[in-house]
């Protein structure tokens, strides 16, 4: 989108401060009508500025306590079927493509270190997969997190 204006970004601190506020609580602390609200929102979600409804759960209150970042590195003209591919597998709970010597940053949940195991060797068994890296995550130390840089826009609008 690119282009929001001090009263989207607005929104969207209200939105983060509040992930459930209503948008008859959003528009009274906003000062707005529920109506541009309500189209704000919806124009908001058509630009793709909402990347998840999604509720973000935790992985080890699932009972996958292991978490890992695999590298990959494919065959390039191979790389749409992988993907496709590590969708099929549950373990997976987010992946990126990068650019340099590694392809594909796979994030993995898992049981423990022998299911890991596992997984790692289902990457690396997909038809273009050439080979793979595994790093334990010992901790998260910054969270997923935007507020930082809405703030920053807020500044510089």
């Amino acid at each position: 989108m690119g282009n929001l204006d001090h009263v989207d970004l607005e929104l969207l601190a209200a939105l983060s401060t509040d992930p459930r506020a209503t948008v008859v609580a959003l528009a009274e602390k906003l000062g707005l009508s529920r109506n541009t609200v309500q189209a704000r929102m919806s124009r908001l979600e058509r630009a793709g500025v909402f990347l998840s409804y999604e509720r973000a759960l935790s992985s080890s209150a699932l009972g996958f306590p292991i978490e890992a970042f695999i590298n990959v590195m494919v065959r390039q003209a191979e790389l749409p079927r992988i993907t496709v591919e590590l969708q099929r597998v549950p373990e997976v709970v987010q992946a990126h493509g990068l650019s340099g010597q590694v392809d594909l940053l796979v994030r993995v949940a898992c049981r423990d270190t022998q299911h890991l195991f596992d997984t790692d060797a289902r990457i690396l068994a997909i038809e273009g997969v050439e080979r793979t890296e595994t790093s334990l995550a010992m901790g998260e130390v910054i969270g997923y997190r935007v507020t930082p840089l809405m703030e920053l826009a807020r500044r510089d609008s």
